[in-house]
């Protein structure tokens, strides 16, 4: 009698592999993304004028030439070439005052976002993980922090630590942390009870491991999102602390100094303001479209809708 050999079952695929398909459906549904391709690239233009400006910007920003000065843009009548976007009340150059102020803006957005995240979502992975007195404990501390209105808590906080870059980012960070720990727990006690994280703790997986290795991937896709949408109100509360001079020295160009300047002349010289808003915007709705068109690469659910 011959043996007949038993049919084998397909080996299961290394986790290796299952993590490369899904890194590479990830990297492909990224590349078919419009609002990546669009946001990511006003992003990379501001952030190139910001690390480049000394060589890109045409002037210094706080020169002032009283020779020139309200010059409307040089496609206008009575424009000059030498001030692509005319001048201020002073003569400075409104485009060179432009770059130097993206450098501020994209500090604040990247180093505020980042801190808010990390603080934010540390609290909110103990919380919604742990739960019980480590949950009560840190959304009362939440719900308290919560019910001081944002601005008037980021002013009292720079007026007691005083104007410079670094004290807005702390301001921000101080008042902005609250919104991923809450919105991110909330994702975090549904992840918590998956089977799969529980199937984690039976084969003896610690809390800090089954945190990082389980829980902390499914939460990952709404992070950038958060963090993006972030990345958009610092600019904005940035240039609102600008505005009205609690932000940074006078010697430092800004978005919201920009606005302040123009008011005196926005009648007669509309371009002084629209520049400085023009450039809010166009960043801010980069940062959306980004965060938008990575959340929506790295979440299988929403990857699948899409296709």
């Amino acid at each position: 009698m011959t043996a007949t050999a038993m049919p084998t079952s397909p080996a299961p695929p290394a986790p290796t592999a299952l993590c490369a398909g899904v890194t590479c459906g990830a990297l492909r549904q990224l590349g078919r993304q419009p609002r990546v391709w669009v946001g990511g690239s006003i992003l990379l233009v501001m952030l190139s004028l910001a690390v480049f400006a000394p060589w890109m910007a045409p002037h210094d920003p706080l020169e002032q030439d009283l020779l020139h000065m309200l010059t409307p843009p040089m496609w206008a009548s009575g424009g000059d070439a030498a001030f692509p976007l005319g001048t201020d009340g002073l003569g400075r150059c409104v485009l060179s005052r432009a770059i130097y102020g993206a450098r501020v803006a994209l500090t604040v957005a990247v180093v505020a976002a980042l801190g808010s995240m990390l603080l934010g979502s540390t609290l909110a992975m103990l919380g919604g993980y742990f739960g019980g007195v480590v949950d009560r404990g840190i959304s009362y501390v939440v719900d308290l922090w919560m019910s001081f209105p944002p601005v008037v808590l980021s002013l009292i906080l720079l007026v007691g630590l005083g104007t410079g870059v670094d004290k807005v980012i702390l301001a921000v960070v101080l008042v902005d942390w609250t919104r991923f720990c809450r919105v991110i727990r909330a994702d975090v006690l549904v992840t918590r009870r998956r089977d799969y994280v529980l199937a984690a703790r039976l084969l003896g997986f610690s809390h800090l491991r089954t945190m990082l290795r389980e829980v902390l991937p499914a939460v990952v896709p709404l992070m950038i999102t958060l963090f993006s949408i972030e990345m958009g109100i610092a600019i904005v509360v940035e240039a609102t602390l600008s505005f009205i001079g609690l932000s940074v020295p006078a010697q430092v160009t800004t978005w919201g100094q920009m606005l302040a300047d123009a008011r005196t002349d926005m009648q007669s010289a509309a371009w002084v303001m629209l520049v400085p808003v023009a450039c809010i915007i166009l960043t801010v709705l980069g940062c959306n479209l980004f965060g938008d068109g990575v959340r929506v690469a790295l979440d299988p659910r929403l990857r699948l809708r899409s296709e």
